[in-house]
């Protein structure tokens, strides 16, 4: 066997065993998906937002829980901060709430208590509804709180935000993705 071939065996050796072993190895990425997403969710004011109508934009979807306590409020107040950060320009920025429609659900919650907990919080902002986590899923996000960038033709702009960092805002955190993103026109 060529000594190119041992290393290309040893290196996915390596990363299959690293795999294995549950190690967290970074792959390279790219910064969109292939396709835009196709997608339909209710508000809960009893509307309805779908992919077309925001295509064109840049679109922020935060999702998220009322079901997770402080995190949740912190996770709201910032998706609020950054929407006043960017007021006025070409960004729809959202929460996405997961919780469930079934009153027999662990998380089960209503519109009416969602917004409560959006006003409390302060969050001014659209709620919408992923309460299967259908569009959650289809974003390739795998942990709440999370946050995905939509591009203008509306394809996942990578890496999704998974969790919060404690230490930066979201603010912080977003805007530059946010300002390329936005100068693309």
């Amino acid at each position: 066997m060529s000594l190119d071939r041992r290393r290309t065996f040893f290196a996915l050796a390596l990363v299959l065993t690293l795999t294995l072993c549950g190690v967290a190895v970074p792959l390279p990425r790219a910064t969109t998906t292939t396709a835009p997403l196709d997608f339909k969710l209710k508000t809960t004011d009893g509307g309805e937002i779908n992919s077309e109508m925001v295509r064109g934009d840049v679109v922020v979807l935060a999702f998220g829980s009322s079901y997770l306590g402080s995190l949740s409020k912190t996770q709201v107040q910032g998706v609020q901060e950054l929407a006043n950060h960017f007021d006025g320009q070409d960004v729809r920025i959202y929460w996405v709430s997961t919780d469930s429609a079934s009153p027999k659900s662990k998380t089960y919650a209503t519109d009416e208590q969602l917004n409560t907990f959006a006003r409390k919080n302060g969050l001014k902002l659209t709620v919408l509804r992923d309460p299967d986590g259908a569009l959650f899923k289809q974003t390739g996000a795998d942990q709440l709180p999370a946050v995905v960038i939509l591009d203008r033709t509306g394809a996942v702009n990578v890496p999704v935000v998974g969790g919060l960092d404690p230490n930066r805002k979201l603010v912080e955190v977003l805007s530059e993705r946010l300002n390329k993103l936005i100068a693309e026109k």
